[in-house]
């Protein structure tokens, strides 16, 4: 008795009917099938980011809130703050504001900053002063070149510095280091800088 050969085309019909099956079941299950690898990215942060409320930002009698720039999941976050020197908010004194928005900067977050994910990378050691002579008004001069700065605190800086009363209200903030040669930049905080703090380093602009 001889067998009879199936015609190759019912093969391939056959074929594609179970790869067509295949692809229904996945679909049916949330797959979707690709035929490239995914990058999923970095796996999702456990921290909330999230401002505390707690005493730091409580105003007491003769305070004034403070807004500052802290690194949580690699970006940065405003954290709500209460300093005591009103007055260095209240004048026109953009020196004043600075050294303490730094010196907020350089504390360590609080138990509940922390526990939302909160981090600081402003060196304790960084000093503040004001413009040299030729340099711009409400230049600022750091105690280290800005390029010498981890990029985190630099943009820290900037951030936290830009549309506050270091800055005189302006966006940007005109920074430099302490070697008068240096040449003295312009840096905003936008979008860019916020998502990515890294970028700061190569964030400034001349001024001319």
């Amino acid at each position: 008795m001889s067998l009879r050969r199936r015609p190759a085309a019912a093969d391939m019909g056959l074929g594609a009917l179970a790869l067509g099956t295949l692809a229904l079941l996945l679909t049916a299950c949330g797959i979707r099938g690709t035929s490239v690898p995914v990058d999923a990215g970095a796996a999702p942060s456990r921290v909330s980011c999230e401002t505390p409320s707690e005493d730091r930002s409580a105003h007491h009698a003769g305070s004034v809130p403070v807004t500052v720039f802290l690194v949580c999941a690699s970006q940065l976050h405003t954290v709500q703050r209460s300093s005591r020197h009103a007055d260095a908010y209240a004048a026109d004194e953009p020196l004043r504001a600075a050294r303490d928005l730094l010196e907020q900067l350089q504390e360590q977050p609080s138990a509940a900053e922390a526990e939302a994910g909160f981090d600081t990378q402003v060196r304790e050691d960084l000093e503040v002063s004001g413009p040299a002579e030729g340099d711009p008004a409400r230049t600022l001069r750091l105690s280290l070149p800005p390029a010498d700065l981890p990029a985190a605190a630099l943009a820290q800086v900037v951030c936290t510095f830009a549309g506050s009363a270091a800055s005189g209200g302006e966006r940007g903030v005109l920074l430099s280091g302490p070697d008068r040669e240096e040449p003295v930049q312009r840096y905003e905080c936008d979008a860019r800088l916020r998502d990515h703090p890294k970028s700061a380093l190569i964030s400034g602009v001349p001024v001319s």
